[in-house]
């Protein structure tokens, strides 16, 4: 069989950079303008390009593959933006996604790899979500995550769900009406100050909620048990790291400010994205032993 080759610019170094490493190329539109450059494969050259990798592991195959594919995770993490999470992020966990999909993907089946790569693209975003997004549980079971991800689609504005609502998107989602109730509860919750403003007429919290001193014995050694671990219990966590690791977690879950992107953290200490990407796994799992054990 004669192997169609594929003519890709910008160079492939530069671009295979940016697989890893969405900043590589300056801002995320940069990036973006890039990868749109990129010229689409056709169904031909792209079953030649994944018979080279499945026959003979190669790896320029695979990377043609990734870089041609790489409009289509920007196209499908745009879709996420609305859960306030760095674009640049978003992107990363996507081309994580892509690649896995192109290490799968059997071109015998008869299928183009854009149709294959969008459902491990979503997984790795979704799961990506999940694990930042600012509500605590917010979805836990596989129910659940089926209405985090399509309830903002499914309501017809943005006012409370109508009984009607809520019975056609349960069956719509082959999901309980409770589910339904209590997703949306989660999802349009907002703060209220404690104490409110001068200028409020409406009671604030402060005024209605019931007074901590009337605590009964075993709530307050609850709440002294819990205060002790999040005051000194984060710090013996964090002592078990070791420098990089550290700095790591504290720039993404304890800053000051602004919590840094992976990028920023990739470019401060000279390797790629995804490489932060798994320190900070690692590190977040050490924590939570660290913490469990202080519990």
């Amino acid at each position: 069989m004669t192997q169609n080759t594929v003519s890709l610019s910008p160079s492939p170094q530069s671009m295979a950079l940016a697989i890893s490493n969405p900043g590589s190329l300056g801002t995320i539109d940069a990036y973006i303008a890039a990868v749109n450059q990129m010229p689409m494969l056709t169904a031909e050259q792209e079953t030649a390009l994944a018979l080279r990798y499945r026959e003979r592991e190669d790896l320029d195959a695979a990377r043609d593959l990734v870089l041609s594919h790489l409009r289509l995770v920007v196209a499908v993490a745009r879709q996420y933006l609305g859960y306030g999470l760095p674009h640049a992020d978003l992107i990363q966990e996507g081309n994580v996604g892509l690649m896995k999909a192109v290490k799968r993907f059997d071109p015998s089946r008869g299928v183009r790899l854009v149709s294959f790569a969008i459902h491990w693209i979503k997984a790795e975003i979704h799961e990506y979500v999940i694990r930042n997004w600012r509500m605590v549980k917010v979805a836990t079971t596989k129910a659940q995550r089926k209405l985090f991800f399509n309830l903002r689609s499914m309501k017809q504005s943005g006012d409370t769900l109508t009984p009607d609502e809520i019975e056609h998107i349960s069956h719509a989602l082959n999901v309980r009406e409770q589910d339904v109730r209590e997703m949306e509860m989660r999802m349009t919750g907002r703060e209220m100050a404690l104490d409110g403003r001068d200028d409020e007429d409406d009671y604030a919290p402060s005024a209605w909620l019931s007074d901590e001193g009337a605590e009964e014995p075993t709530q307050v050694l609850e709440r002294r048990a819990r205060d002790e671990l999040q005051s000194t219990g984060i710090t013996r966590a964090l002592d078990v790291l070791d420098p990089r690791s550290r700095r790591i977690i504290e720039a993404r879950w304890l800053p000051e400010g602004d919590s840094a992107t992976l990028q920023e953290l990739a470019n401060e200490f000279g390797v790629s994205a995804e490489r932060i990407r798994q320190i900070e796994s690692r590190a977040l799992g050490k924590m939570r032993g660290e913490l469990a054990q202080a519990a």
